[in-house]
């Protein structure tokens, strides 16, 4: 029997389709016409890194259903929306309503979260929410999010790993009248990329098989780079400045982020939309659920000269066991020997080479430089006495908790007034990172002691989720604004929330 739960919420009309060349599906779904010459000819090396399909939010509805897909290997089993891998891109503007409705065909219960919106309770995917199989869930709000790249994912207790590792998750993007102003790459010259790992050995199966062991403590760490739904993603490049925007979407994974021969990144956004200004860096931290939204300059390249976007090697000060960085010794599309035969999938901090960039042979062009000035990002101001709460998150003995509790899905932990701006302080006592991510809005990043012991430049704007280290302490101020009711704050390692590292706080 289908069941339909309308909920009194306040999107944009699409439909869905296979994924897509990048010229067919991003460009024309509203990107202008990218002011370069000549065509991009077809690779026979690797795969071709193709775009998901684009749809509205206005009357979309969103299949949940077990379907087949090709990531490079030939054919396998994946748990979709619509059908298609990654899930379908949702481009809406500011202001606009989304009417979204979530039929689920899976084999058991699922629920969705649009991460890092600030949407009522209703529409925000609470757990306690999961519809049952044959059943349908409608969502209606509206999208009053800065412009921006966020996401959407399943938020099914104790499978939320499960479900995101076999498919279901896509990109978000918002839109408003100060981005378009900025004059940013658009058409084919702007490339999002959904970034995971997934363990693949040598076949092509993406069944998730968790095991009791390193995989609850570590969560789950693939073997092999998938990006936009492909292993040893390629792209043809024009000789000019791009937009990439960078979604982490894996359950585990933490990437440093740079490119292979050196070529600097220019931050322009994170999480919560633009910075006030832009920030050129070598490399990029990013936990799971985090975004980065980049320009990069390909105009030096010679005609066929490739370069990748790279996981840099990397290690974790502080972390227990054997999975602090040290592993894979050598390159490859994201394979690597050792330690991983034994943990399932490479380790934490291993290099991975994710996306090939290769030039065209068309004129090159100079790139168009980012303003001086991006954005007015709103503060959140906090007074010496505002409210200060302590969330301390622990690992030990296979147990993920926060302030020692594991979640439950109808205790209230925490109760905050509409309104009342707060310091929130996250503790990570474990040996393991954490990034841990606030429902219903953004935050902003105050200060961090121990560990690294500063904000990073990837963390200035506002943030939804943030990298906490082994021994780092991380102030953060919360403002909850808009609505009241039930949400969630939890590790975003999805194998840590589904073992109970959430809680429920109230918004009153």
């Amino acid at each position: 029997m289908d069941r339909r739960r309308f909920l009194t919420l306040a999107g944009t009309a699409g439909a869905v389709g296979l994924r897509s060349p990048i010229s067919r599906a991003w460009a024309a779904a509203g990107g202008v016409a990218p002011s370069v010459s000549g065509a991009l000819r077809p690779l026979a090396r690797r795969h071709p890194l193709g775009v998901p399909e684009v749809v509205s939010a206005a009357d979309l509805t969103l299949a949940a259903r077990p379907a087949t897909v090709d990531i490079g290997r030939g054919a396998t089993e994946a748990w979709t929306l619509n059908g298609a891998l990654p899930s379908p891109t949702i481009r809406v503007r500011r202001g606009e309503r989304a009417s979204i409705l979530l039929e689920n065909s899976l084999p058991e219960p699922t629920i969705l979260h649009w991460h890092g919106l600030d949407v009522p309770e209703a529409a925000d995917g609470h757990p306690r929410l999961a519809i049952a199989t044959g059943d349908s869930y409608q969502y209606d709000f509206t999208v009053e999010d800065r412009a921006g790249l966020y996401w959407y994912h399943p938020h099914t207790h104790g499978r939320t790993g499960a479900q995101t590792y076999q498919g279901m998750a896509g990109l978000i993007v918002v839109e408003d009248d100060e981005e378009s102003a900025l004059g940013l790459p658009s058409g084919e010259l702007d490339l999002p990329i959904v970034l995971q790992d997934k363990r693949l050995g040598d076949g092509t199966s993406l069944a998730y098989e968790r095991s009791m062991g390193p995989d609850v403590m570590y969560g789950y760490l693939g073997d092999t780079a998938v990006a936009n739904g492909v292993v040893d993603g390629t792209v043809e490049v024009h000789r000019t400045g791009y937009r990439l925007r960078l979604l982490n979407a894996s359950n585990a994974r933490v990437f440093e982020l740079g490119l292979s021969d050196g070529r600097p990144l220019t931050l322009i956004g994170t999480d919560g939309g633009l910075l006030e200004r832009p920030v050129t860096l070598d490399r990029i931290m990013m936990g799971t659920g985090e975004r980065a939204d980049v320009l990069v300059d390909f105009s030096s390249m010679e005609p066929g000269e490739r370069v990748y976007l790279r996981s840099f090697e990397f290690q974790i000060p502080g972390m227990m066991g054997m999975m602090g960085g040290r592993g894979m010794g050598g390159g490859g599309m994201g394979r690597g020997r050792g330690m991983h035969a034994m943990m399932g999938g490479l380790p934490q901090g291993a290099a991975m080479d994710l996306v090939e960039f290769v030039a065209s042979d068309a004129p090159a062009e100079t790139a168009r430089p980012a303003s001086d000035v991006l954005s007015s990002v709103p503060r959140i101001e906090l007074e010496s006495g505002a409210p200060r709460r302590t969330f301390r998150f622990e690992s030990a003995m296979m147990q993920h908790t926060i302030n020692g509790r594991s979640f439950e899905m109808e205790r209230v932990d925490v109760r905050v007034p509409r309104g009342q701006p707060e310091r929130w302080i996250i503790e990570n006592t474990s040996g393991l990172p954490h990034p841990v991510h606030i429902h219903v809005g953004q935050f902003q990043v105050l200060a961090r002691a121990g560990g690294r012991n500063r904000v990073m430049p990837w963390e200035t704007g506002l943030k939804d989720t943030v990298l906490v280290w082994p021994e780092e302490r991380v102030e953060v101020g919360v403002h909850f604004r808009t609505h009241r009711g039930l949400f969630l704050m939890h590790c975003h390692n999805l194998e840590h929330e589904d073992m109970g590292m959430m809680l429920n706080f109230e918004v009153e």
